[in-house]
C-alpha cells in the first residue's frame, strides 16, 4: 500500500471506530509499517485539517472527531477530478491553499474505492500551459472501448474504435490519448473534433501510457493531483 492510500485508509479506520481510540502500535500492525511511520502520517493528516487528536493514558491512542467529519461522500471519480481542475482557477488568488485543503477533505470523505478510482483518473490527466482549461470533454473517465466519428484538420470524418489511455489539457483544447485500432498505434484525438461517440461493453485492455507517448517535451506536462 502506498502512502496516499494508507492516509485515506487511516482516516477510514479511525472513522469506523470513533470516538474510540486506536493506538499507534495497533495502527502500525494493521498497516504493516512502523509506529514512527504512523505518527508521521497522523501528523500529515492533522496538518491538512483532518480532526484527529491524541487521547492520553494506557488505553489511549488516536481518535477522529466524528462531529467534525463527513460521512462517506458519494462523489464519482469524474466529479472529484472536475473539482481538482476547477481549483486551478484559484492559482494566484488568496484562496488557493484553502481550496486545496477543502479538496483533500472531500477526497478523504469519499468511499475508499471511489477515491482510488479518482486518483487513478487524475494520474491519467496531464496539463500543459498556465492558461485556463476549457470544459472537460464528455469522454473523460470512460474506461471502455469507444466507437467514434472523428474529423481531421481537413474535415474528413473517419470511424474508429479506440482504447482510452489518458488526457492532455491545453489552454485551448483537450486531447484524448488512445490506442487507435484503425491505425494500430497510439493517437491523440482533439476532443472537439469527435463528432459523436458510443461506449461499448468491452473494457479497454490495460496499456501503459509512457511520457514519450504523449508526444510532448518530457517534464512539460503537469500531472493533475488530488492531493493539493
Amino acid at each position: 500500500m502506498n502512502r496516499t492510500d494508507r492516509l485515506y485508509a487511516l482516516v477510514e479506520e479511525l472513522r469506523a471506530v470513533a470516538p474510540r481510540p486506536r493506538s499507534a502500535r495497533w495502527l502500525a500492525s494493521r498497516f504493516e509499517v512502523s509506529t514512527r511511520t504512523v505518527e508521521r502520517d497522523i501528523g500529515a493528516l492533522q496538518e491538512s485539517g483532518v480532526p484527529i487528536y491524541a487521547e492520553p493514558g494506557r488505553t489511549g491512542g488516536y481518535c477522529l472527531d466524528k462531529a467534525h467529519t463527513m460521512p462517506p461522500v458519494n462523489l464519482t471519480a469524474a466529479e472529484a477530478v472536475a473539482m481538482a481542475l476547477a481549483l486551478r482557477h484559484l492559482d494566484g488568488t488568496p484562496f488557493r491553499a484553502e481550496g486545496r485543503s477543502a479538496l483533500r477533505k472531500l477526497v478523504a470523505a469519499m468511499r475508499q474505492e471511489d477515491a482510488a478510482m479518482a486518483r487513478d483518473l487524475a494520474a491519467s490527466i496531464h496539463l500543459l500551459g498556465d492558461g485556463p482549461i476549457p470544459p472537460m470533454p464528455q469522454v473523460l473517465g470512460i474506461r471502455r472501448v469507444l466507437r467514434i466519428r472523428y474529423a481531421d484538420r481537413d474535415g474528413t470524418v473517419t470511424r474508429r474504435e479506440i482504447e482510452p489511455l489518458g488526457y492532455v489539457g491545453k489552454p485551448d483544447h483537450w486531447y484524448l490519448i488512445a490506442w487507435c485500432r484503425l491505425r494500430k498505434a497510439i493517437r491523440a484525438f482533439r476532443t472537439d473534433r469527435i463528432a459523436s461517440f458510443s461506449v461499448t461493453a468491452e473494457v479497454a485492455p490495460l496499456r501503459r501510457l509512457r511520457p514519450e507517448d504523449l508526444d510532448i517535451p518530457y517534464g512539460d506536462a503537469e500531472p493533475l493531483t488530488l492531493a493539493g
